[in-house]
């Protein structure tokens, strides 16, 4: 089963005032599971974040072990909620069992290195207060087998169609916790399961990972990171019952028909990438189309200190440029440690009414290799619910 954060949005269709036709009501909780007919989504009652509030769960949802302070509860499990603000993302944290009463929630005070229980303020502009001050919009946040620590792959608000990406840095503790030195909870780095790093480590600066090639409506939107596609190790060890052999706590390698499991050369090395693209504009008509990219990572680059790297599309030939002599933040990182930037092989050519009439070249660099195809096309997007969110499983 998995969990979807997402917003409930008043539809005026006649609005007196055009500016208020959608209106945030808040977020609810949908649990999906399957059937013989496919997905079965349900929503967990009415609203249990109302619009007032932080809209947490609605850029990214973590779920792991409770907090170190309580070792009998490894049972138990903690979700961790990100909401997006003016000013940054926001953390809230809820027992999995009470995720649909908002009472029960705590919520991150980056003052007192604490979770409290008063909620900040939705318009806070003292980023002091802020869990982690920037722009985004849409993204993802999930543990890396590869890099071993945490990966965060957002748009942001410029509306530059461009990927940007930060990891969460183990030689950078917030605090002196003992238990979260460097290198990670008691200097052995972390599991999937350690969501408790995300308060004990800062993450790093951002990133450009890649542009992605706008549609005619100007700009893409609605990027997201898929790390299950190219993962055998997307669901966290201790999710499997008691008894699962170690062979058989490892979910399927759903991308087979993109790149074998042997070719791949480790779990997670490999990510998807999704934007939503513009094919057509038009008020309820409009036509849109998912794309897709498939990310092969080198190692992670060092902190830019303010000089980031780029990347950027043409029609032609893609390049991607990266600051030279990366190095892996950890000691744990078993990709290269002083990655190069090459351009190799060629990707799957558009399908469907994209008309995209060039194909699009791999580019690699200190972080990755893109191989851009399409989802589907011909999709007509309603103006009646603007969703986003984040799966729990």
């Amino acid at each position: 089963m998995a969990f979807l954060f997402a917003p409930l949005v008043y539809v005026d269709s006649k609005p007196q005032n055009p500016s208020k036709q959608y209106q945030a009501r808040g977020m609810t909780l949908i649990d999906i599971s399957t059937s013989s007919n496919g997905p079965v989504a349900k929503r967990q009652g009415d609203l249990i974040i109302w619009g007032t509030e932080v809209a947490y769960g609605g850029f990214s949802s973590l779920l792991g072990y409770t907090s170190t302070a309580n070792p009998q509860d490894l049972d138990k499990r903690d979700t961790y909620l990100f909401g997006i603000t003016d000013a940054g993302l926001q953390l809230a944290r809820a027992r999995a069992e009470v995720l649909t009463d908002f009472s029960k929630y705590k919520f991150w005070d980056p003052v007192r290195l604490d979770f409290v229980k008063t909620p900040p303020k939705l318009d806070e502009k003292d980023y002091k207060k802020v869990y982690l001050p920037g722009s985004f919009t849409y993204g993802s946040i999930f543990f890396s087998p590869y890099f071993n620590t945490f990966i965060m792959v957002y748009f942001n608000k410029f509306v530059d169609s461009t990927f940007r990406i930060r990891y969460l840095d183990l030689n950078n503790p917030v605090g002196q916790d003992p238990i979260w030195p460097k290198r990670g909870k008691n200097g052995q780095g972390i599991a999937p399961e350690d969501i408790e790093a995300l308060v004990k480590y800062a993450w790093s600066p951002e990133q450009e990972l890649y542009k992605s090639p706008p549609g005619k409506g100007g700009f893409n939107y609605a990027g997201m990171a898929h790390p299950e596609y190219f993962n055998r190790q997307y669901f966290a060890p201790s999710l499997y019952p008691k008894g699962t052999s170690a062979g058989r706590r490892r979910n399927p390698w759903y991308g087979s028909r993109t790149i074998s499991e042997k070719e791949a050369g480790g779990d997670g090395k490999h990510l998807l990438l999704s934007w939503t693209s513009q094919l057509r504009g038009g008020l309820n008509s409009g036509i849109y189309q998912v794309q897709l990219a498939k990310v092969e990572f080198d190692a992670i680059p060092d902190n830019p200190d303010g000089n980031f790297p780029s990347a950027a599309a043409s029609s032609s030939m893609p390049t991607v440029s990266f600051a030279a002599n990366a190095s892996s933040p950890t000691p744990t990182m078993t990709a290269p440690s002083t990655p190069s930037v090459r351009i190799s092989g060629t990707a799957l050519t558009s399908t469907g009414s994209a008309n995209r009439n060039t194909q699009q070249p791999w580019v690699s660099g200190s972080w990755l290799v893109f191989e851009l195809w399409s989802l589907w096309s011909g999709l007509l997007l309603l103006p009646i619910l603007c969703v986003w969110g984040s799966t729990v499983l």
